[in-house]
């Protein structure tokens, strides 16, 4: 009988370690209270502490971008606000690539309610895209893994945006471990680092 209680207690205490934590060192990925996740959803295209940041790891097919505005190693502030902590943060730029970046709504293959307006997938995160520009309305199957439930999903296009995107490291405004390979930024949502 003891030692079924040791074991029940060791399973225990096992099982309430496991409970609240979230996997904040393999792949980069920064975890927020559950209030500031259920305000990101709504307020960040669906944006969540779910977010995987998998490596540098790149789609195939991605080009790098010529001379972009910012380029590798430039410390921006970002103007997205994506994720909770993000918006005014500072940041350094991993890459920039020449492609087009796509706002989408998607049900996730975890189920739950379609995540709205998600920003970014670009286009070589999108099955059989091939080169064109894919129109509003587009039905699509995301390949992306930024989120849980996002690859495989199905998915409408709700803008496009020929543009260059960014991968980029920071630290949260709400703090937390630093985000390593954020995936994407577009031009619009960086600005420089005043001197």
């Amino acid at each position: 009988m003891k030692k079924y209680f040791v074991l029940l207690a060791a399973a225990a205490l096992l099982l309430s370690g496991c409970q609240n934590q979230k996997d904040n060192g393999v792949n980069g990925t920064a975890s927020a209270p559950d209030a500031a996740v259920s305000a990101a959803q709504q307020d960040s295209g669906g944006h969540d502490s779910d977010m995987h940041h998998s490596g540098s790891s790149l789609p195939e097919g991605l080009k790098t971008k010529a001379n972009p505005t910012y380029p590798a190693g430039t410390k921006v502030i970002l103007e997205a606000d994506h994720m909770p902590g993000m918006k005014g943060a500072e940041a350094t730029v991993v890459g920039a690539y020449d492609t087009t970046a796509y706002a989408v709504t998607y049900t996730p293959t975890t189920g739950g309610e379609p995540v709205k307006n998600h920003k970014w997938v670009i286009q070589e995160e999108i099955k059989d895209a091939g080169s064109a520009v894919l129109e509003p309305g587009t039905q699509v199957t995301i390949e992306a893994d930024h989120m849980k439930g996002m690859k495989g999903a199905k998915g409408v296009i709700e803008s496009a945006e020929p543009t260059t995107v960014y991968m980029v490291d920071y630290k949260p405004t709400t703090g937390g471990p630093e985000v390593k390979n954020h995936k994407w930024v577009v031009e619009s949502e960086l600005k420089a680092v005043s001197k």
